[in-house]
């Protein structure tokens, strides 16, 4: 069976993550989560206060780009990936609140973008991934071979976020979460740089009222559907 690309594109909070994963350990694919590769770089701005009062300073991110290396290790307890910031294990730290509330303009920034596309691009070169984000299929591997587009409503997002950080027994606020998910909606589809767009080639996938179980079988159904051509 040939190895693929497979890319996942949409709206923040829409599972993506979750449902990459658990394809790519399905099919013994490697889950490469572009998101949290944009979330690593916010977090390592926080740290050294690259960002004061929401004031980006671009000139010494800038400089500091070519330091910021992203990977990502498989868990030997949960045979999940963690991502990983120059080495550092930052999985949990690059899922609260206040990365979450940075990563949108840092993702904005053309250098940014491509020093990630281009870590992004080099994963991929062997084929057999899967990788989830916002511009995947329309950006960083616009010849991949299967390509979804996925989308729910902002408020079953924003639930989801909220049970994400309560269950993690973090701080949550719904009304925080929620005004957060429009706000980045906005931002990821109207920024000049490579914004949220479907790709013409890409299938729809609304999960609004969708198990994570339903969804599973409906992606090795279009997986197969493309292996099998």
């Amino acid at each position: 069976m040939k190895k693929i690309v497979i890319a996942i594109d949409g709206f923040s909070s829409c599972g993506k993550s979750t449902m990459a994963k658990d394809l790519a350990k399905k099919i013994g694919y490697i889950y490469i989560d572009s998101g949290a590769m944009y979330r690593a770089v916010t977090l390592y701005s926080i740290e050294n206060k690259l960002i004061n009062n929401e004031q980006i300073n671009i000139t010494e991110l800038k400089q500091r780009i070519k330091d910021i290396h992203i990977s990502f290790l498989i868990d030997p307890t949960t045979q999940q990936p963690n991502t990983r910031l120059n080495g550092i294990n930052v999985e949990n730290k690059i899922r609260s609140m206040d990365v979450s509330s940075k990563v949108s303009p840092i993702s904005t920034l053309d250098f940014v973008r491509e020093a990630m596309v281009k870590q992004q691009q080099a994963m991929g070169k062997a084929k057999g991934i899967v990788m989830d984000g916002r511009d995947i299929g329309t950006t960083v591997f616009p010849d991949a071979e299967l390509k979804i587009y996925v989308t729910a409503s902002a408020e079953i997002r924003a639930q989801r976020r909220y049970d994400e950080l309560k269950n993690k027994g973090l701080n949550a606020s719904f009304e925080e979460i929620i005004k957060n998910v429009r706000e980045r909606d906005f931002i990821d589809q109207n920024r000049e740089i490579s914004p949220l767009r479907k790709a013409d080639d890409a299938i729809l996938l609304d999960n609004s009222k969708m198990t994570i179980q339903q969804q599973q079988v409906w992606l090795i159904e279009q997986f197969n559907k493309v292996t099998k051509e």
